[in-house]
């Protein structure tokens, strides 16, 4: 049987060529699925749910690192921004910068966290969030200012109770920190070879094959 999956976007899907844009193969492998793919990233919400739109596969997402989860016709908002926000105001106050430019594409949506550019630094900016007992989470794209408790673990268990499934069933690829609360509760989980140094070791299986082809080497094994 096709086990269900829970994917990363950016580093995991992505093609690896220092854009952002998705390999293509894989749409295709997604739309095929027989089992429920779960969508799992540190975007804003609306990005996930386009991706699933443009795929044509059911809307299972978990956007903001755990902060937003929609499964079904049901949606979660299980943290909020408001100390996240206070804590770029206090980080620009001290004259840094989120490095998104004015039109701030990547946090415009954005609704239980901050996102910081990791060109702005990232010493000042750990210090005024643990001021405001938050974490800044290292994805390899950008600088998340967030609520601990709040994971992409946690959004995949919401999830199963909405499908009545259990996390185990479920197979985890990912490439970084934040992936790892989503290998902990999945049955199996795979790092890409690109992966952070967290995401390797929480890991069951770290692959030969870097981004959207270490991915694609997963689907090809489980069908």
């Amino acid at each position: 049987m096709t086990p269900p999956l829970v994917l990363d976007i950016d580093g995991t899907i992505t093609r690896g060529d220092g854009s952002s844009a998705i390999g293509p193969r894989v749409f295709e492998e997604l739309r095929e699925w027989p089992s429920p793919v779960v969508i799992a990233t540190g975007k804003a919400f609306p990005y996930p749910v386009a991706l699933c739109q443009f795929v044509g596969i059911p809307p299972l997402v978990i956007a903001e690192n755990g902060g937003i989860v929609l499964a079904g016709d049901e949606i979660e908002i299980v943290g909020e921004a408001s100390a996240a926000r206070e804590v770029a105001r206090e980080y620009r106050e001290v004259g840094y910068d989120l490095g998104w430019g004015e039109s701030d594409l990547v946090n415009r949506w954005r609704e239980t966290e901050v996102a910081v550019n990791r060109a702005s630094p990232l010493a000042p900016l750990e210090t005024i969030a643990d001021d405001h007992g938050l974490e800044v989470v290292d994805t390899g794209y950008a600088y998340h200012v967030k609520d601990p408790a709040i994971t992409k673990g946690e959004g995949l268990c919401a999830i199963c109770d909405v499908l009545d499934r259990t996390s185990e069933e479920f197979v985890a690829i990912g490439d970084s920190e934040n992936d790892v609360s989503t290998f902990e509760v999945a049955g199996r989980s795979f790092a890409v070879a690109n992966a952070d140094r967290a995401a390797r070791t929480a890991a069951d299986v770290v692959l030969e094959e870097s981004y959207v082809e270490g991915a694609l080497s997963v689907l090809s094994a489980l069908r």
